[in-house]
């Protein structure tokens, strides 16, 4: 991984926000898009990130990064990849942070699963695009330089394309995280479901501070 890259940020939510404070944080360069370029939150999070911080559209956010990481929320996700022209997506690593939740019966459930996935749909979205699942199975404040006393957790990967892998494994471990690669890009149907998981627990229990290990022995 380059020691400084530019890198474009797909959504202005909270997600979107940590990780574009953590690749600041590690001397990247980050512009965060929107469906309007004067979207308040994204100018609000350009104002307080400082100079290596910039704002756009979707399709400015994509065709700024060399990485590109997806922090929409499922059900504006292939929009927000329509109005980035999936032709800017071509070639690049890009994080599949989403998760495809439905909120339909009151609680969050799988809106795709089983044959299908999310990360899935949107390598399929994205032809040209090496995507990996990564960062969906931890909440945002936990995303970058995590700490816990059983010691730093595991984030699990998948994706069809080595390099682009090891790619998002440095990325990874700049933040804190060990990683684990699972496999390919259809892997994410594990991924996803443990993203169900993590939010079961902590509204059973009012705390979200928690985040998956796999020990070994």
């Amino acid at each position: 991984m380059p020691s400084t890259m530019k890198i474009g940020i797909l959504g202005t939510g909270e997600v979107g926000q940590a990780l574009g404070r953590g690749f600041i944080s590690r001397g990247h360069d980050v512009k965060m898009g929107s469906r309007d370029a004067t979207n308040e939150k994204a100018n609000a999070w350009a104002k307080n990130a400082g100079a290596k911080a910039s704002v756009g559209t979707f399709a400015d956010a994509a065709k700024f990064g060399d990485v590109l990481a997806i922090c929409t929320a499922w059900s504006g996700t292939k929009q927000a990849l329509e109005l980035a022209g999936p032709k800017n997506f071509e070639g690049k690593v890009v994080l599949d942070v989403t998760n495809p939740l439905t909120f339909a019966s009151g609680k969050p459930e799988l809106a795709v699963g089983h044959t299908n996935s999310g990360g899935e749909e949107i390598q399929r979205w994205l032809p040209g695009a090496k995507v990996v699942k990564v960062f969906n199975t931890v909440g945002n404040p936990h995303m970058v330089d995590p700490q816990f006393p059983g010691g730093p957790p595991d984030m699990f990967i998948a994706g069809n394309d080595a390099d682009a892998k090891k790619i998002v494994s440095d990325i990874c471990k700049s933040f804190g995280w060990p990683t684990i690669d699972i496999g390919g890009i259809e892997d994410a149907r594990l991924l996803e479901p443990m993203c169900i998981l993590w939010v079961r627990y902590g509204a059973a229990n009012q705390s979200w501070d928690h985040a998956f290990k796999l020990l070994r022995k």
